[in-house]
């Protein structure tokens, strides 16, 4: 076995243990106990004594009092270079001219890549190297400064990592069921000389979480126009993103008097709470790793009962029915009812009682059938809370059933139906025949001119009354003039005729005028 320890001062403490599977003590880096050579009479001195010391540059000397047997740390590492042949037998210096040779033509092929893995599943790192000859691959993890594995044997003590290779040629390292202590650069390392190496990355990535213990809890209580503020904090790698939405979909109103569907930040700021900010808020918690995580807070908002009567006066008539309603808001849940004549209305063949409710909104319904005298005066609807009561009123008013028969359609001074039906059915007058009708043009016109022929005749006979009237004022007055009084006229009269005659004839003639 060959060890080279190359690291300046200060000193450096190892920890060492005999192990009977390769048969020679272990040195461990630090106190995680990674192994990291084993020993050889040729290069360490008693190897089953406590006192180690590596005859390498730097020398390592005895840690301090109180390490305990065969107990060594190291305090401080700047860099470990460690070359090994794991042989059963000392090189011969044929071998060590065909290892000298190999030193210059070892080569990697490709680099060691970069691996993302979520947190409990598997990794692995590959490292490719040609014309390895008689040289050893190592695996070392060098944030945590431990050697992993050297050529075919793992040195570390931990049982998840396992080494494979593949014609010679190719070197994976497995890491099952990940932890994030895994996180960091990984070296694949060559015992040329001069040695080679390279360096992947191992990234290990860790879903959100939500804790609890610093976040707000699920169910918060305010009052009406008071201030809240919501909290959510989030854990993983890389640290997740909180977002705030409303379970209902509905906007969030900011503080600064904003309505937005999502706002970004663990905290979320609600003032003077109204009861439209009642509700499930979500705080969804994402990295980019699946799955994202959410919790629900629900928001109450206390406040005292609101009433709302959209009609204060209701008629009705007798045995008729009637719906009565009002509308309630109110949290926490309000107790609703009805009152008429300061007892409480119960539910009876006639009169029944219901409510719909919808979050903290009551739609209170009177439902009374069959209307009787007993039935009309002021019914109140009533709520209350754990905060306050309230009321609203409601009179329900007797109306009478309407007892004037409708009206028809009266028929116009002088219009004689018969004698319409009479003049359709004069000769010469063209008389709709069915299906000697012909063409709807001329049933349109017939029916147009019926129409048309009552208002002539009525204009007609206006005229003719008209004309009587003037012939018979002209001959009064002619016979007025010629005719001498010697006696004033009795009341009411005029050369003994009535008086009243013409003015009588007068109002009979606007009155037929009028309706034209």
């Amino acid at each position: 076995m060959i060890i080279i320890c190359m690291s300046p001062p200060p000193p450096r403490y190892l920890q060492c243990t005999y192990n009977h599977r390769i048969g020679c003590d272990q040195c461990y880096i630090m106190s995680a106990r990674e192994c990291s050579a084993c020993g050889s009479p040729l290069m360490l001195r008693g190897s089953r004594d406590p006192v180690i010391r590596c005859s390498g540059a730097g020398g390592w000397v005895p840690p301090p009092a109180g390490g305990g047997s065969r107990s060594w740390r190291v305090t401080h590492m700047l860099s470990v270079v460690i070359m090994v042949g794991l042989l059963h037998s000392p090189p011969t210096a044929h071998a060590d001219a065909h290892s000298s040779k190999q030193d210059v033509t070892s080569v990697f092929l490709e680099p060691v890549p970069n691996v993302t893995v979520a947190v409990g599943r598997d990794a692995s790192l590959t490292c490719t190297v040609d014309h390895l000859g008689q040289h050893k691959v190592a695996w070392i993890h060098l944030d945590r400064q431990m050697i992993v594995s050297i050529h075919n044997h793992v040195i570390t003590r931990q049982p998840r990592f396992t080494v494979t290779h593949d014609s010679h040629k190719t070197w994976t390292l497995h890491v099952t069921r990940v932890m994030e202590e895994d996180r960091g650069h990984y070296m694949c390392q060559v015992n040329t000389a001069p040695m080679i190496s390279q360096t992947g990355y191992l990234q290990v990535v860790v879903p959100p979480t939500i804790v609890d213990q610093a976040s707000s809890r699920s169910n918060i209580v305010v009052r009406e126009k008071d201030n809240v503020t919501l909290k959510c904090h989030g854990d993983g790698f890389p640290n997740p993103q909180i977002k705030w939405r409303r379970e209902d979909s509905k906007p969030i109103e900011t503080s600064d008097g904003r309505r937005v569907h999502q706002l970004d930040g663990p905290t979320l700021h609600l003032r003077h709470v109204s009861r439209t900010n009642m509700g499930a808020y979500l705080c969804i918690a994402s990295n980019g790793v699946p799955p994202s995580v959410s919790k629900r807070i629900t928001l109450d908002v206390e406040f005292a009962p609101q009433m709302h009567v959209p009609n204060q006066l209701v008629g009705a008539p007798l045995a008729t029915e009637v719906h009565l309603e009002c509308f309630v808001e109110a949290h926490p849940r309000a107790i609703t009812y009805w009152e008429f004549r300061d007892a409480m209305v119960m539910n009876t063949s006639r009169v029944t009682t219901h409510t719909l409710e919808d979050k903290y909104k009551i739609h209170m319904v009177l439902h009374i059938r069959g209307l009787e005298d007993g039935d009309f005066g002021m019914y109140k609807c009533i709520s209350k809370n754990s905060i306050a009561e309230t009321d609203g009123s409601i009179t329900l008013n007797k109306t009478y059933r309407p007892t004037t028969p409708p009206q028809t359609r009266k028929p116009r001074p002088g219009y004689d139906e018969t004698n319409l039906q009479q003049r359709r059915g004069r000769p010469g007058r063209k008389e709709h025949q069915g299906k000697d009708s012909g063409k709807d043009s001329s049933s349109g016109q017939e029916e147009k001119e019926e129409q048309e022929r009552p208002r002539q005749e009525d204009q007609t006979r206006i005229h003719d009354i008209r004309h009587q009237l003037d012939h018979e004022y002209n001959r009064n007055h002619r016979n007025e003039q010629s005719t001498r009084v010697t006696h004033p006229p009795a009341v009411g009269s005029c050369c003994g005729r009535p008086y009243l005659t013409l003015t009588t004839l007068v109002s009979l003639l606007l009155l037929l005028l009028l309706p034209h």
